[in-house]
């Protein structure tokens, strides 16, 4: 059943992208995307937590909660919609798993961990991918659009991820996931609101932003959380790794996004590199519940 709950948690968030887009081309900018998705997604954990009884927090770790917010909600949640924005659900998807990449980096340098042979060889990887994914997307392939601002959105999506990576070997395992989450979300949500600009919205957007809170933010989360309750952190993130395979496939299949077959050997090897690392034992992804 662990592998189960895994692939279920990256299914769910696979459909974030394709959703996004929905959105998107209703008029809700990115910034507003993210801010319906952190408020309603940490009211949810908030009801969670409370009915639990797991609502307090040591007021000494309340300052690295709201770091938490600031770059591993707001930043996140506003570079992932930016570049599913700029450049389609799939390629925001694949350069968001560069993640593991960033966090070889920060573990090397800020966390003293040692840079093995394997890791860099994975991290070879991942970045060649990421230059085969820009240089195979075109100007325009079959929906994905290439540019500037595609690629460095994807890109900061995945360093802001990491975070949740180096966050939550701290944090993850002091606290349950909905606790966590029913303060980084709002306190994130808090950060985005001064520059939102709301748009008028229809039912049907409604409902979309209420399924991006729900589907990929609050049920993905939870059911990650009992996916490593009976795997192992590695092997759930190397499970995990299927989103983006997920998000790829309901981008063509609902908006006809293609890369070209340079674009897709990148992302092959993107997803190598990932599954290099995890396998490697790389900065445990915790007990984190990712998105």
């Amino acid at each position: 059943m662990g592998y189960v709950w895994i692939l279920l948690a990256a299914a769910l968030w696979g459909t974030l992208g394709p959703a996004a887009r929905l959105a998107l081309r209703d008029g809700v900018e990115p910034l507003e995307l993210g801010f319906w998705r952190a408020l309603v997604g940490g009211a949810l954990f908030a009801a969670h937590a409370l009915s639990r009884r797991r609502m307090r927090v040591a007021p000494r770790d309340l300052p690295a909660f709201a770091g938490f917010a600031l770059v591993g909600v707001a930043l996140f949640y506003v570079s992932y919609f930016r570049a599913v924005n700029a450049g389609g659900a799939a390629l925001a998807a694949i350069l968001l798993y560069t993640a593991p990449a960033w966090v070889a980096i920060a573990s090397a340098l800020w966390l003293k961990e040692r840079l093995t042979p394997r890791t860099a060889a994975a991290l070879a990887l991942t970045l060649g991918g990421v230059a085969l994914v820009a240089l195979g997307s075109g100007a325009k392939a079959g929906g994905v659009r290439l540019g500037g601002a595609a690629v460095a959105w994807g890109l900061v999506a995945g360093l802001a991820y990491a975070v949740y990576y180096l966050f939550g070997k701290r944090y993850f395992v002091r606290y349950e996931a909905p606790t966590v989450l029913a303060y980084a979300l709002p306190l994130g949500a808090l950060a985005l609101l001064p520059a939102v600009r709301f748009a008028l919205k229809s039912a049907t957007t409604w409902i979309v932003l209420t399924f991006i809170a729900v589907v990929p933010t609050y049920l993905a989360y939870y059911v990650y959380g009992l996916g490593l309750r009976r795997l192992p952190a590695t092997r759930a993130a190397t499970v995990a790794t299927m989103e983006p395979v997920v998000a790829a496939a309901l981008a063509y299949l609902v908006w006809g996004e293609a890369l070209r077959p340079l674009g897709y050997a990148g992302a092959v090897l993107v997803l190598a590199g990932v599954l290099v690392i995890a396998t490697a034992g790389a900065p445990d992804p915790e007990r984190h519940e990712t998105g």
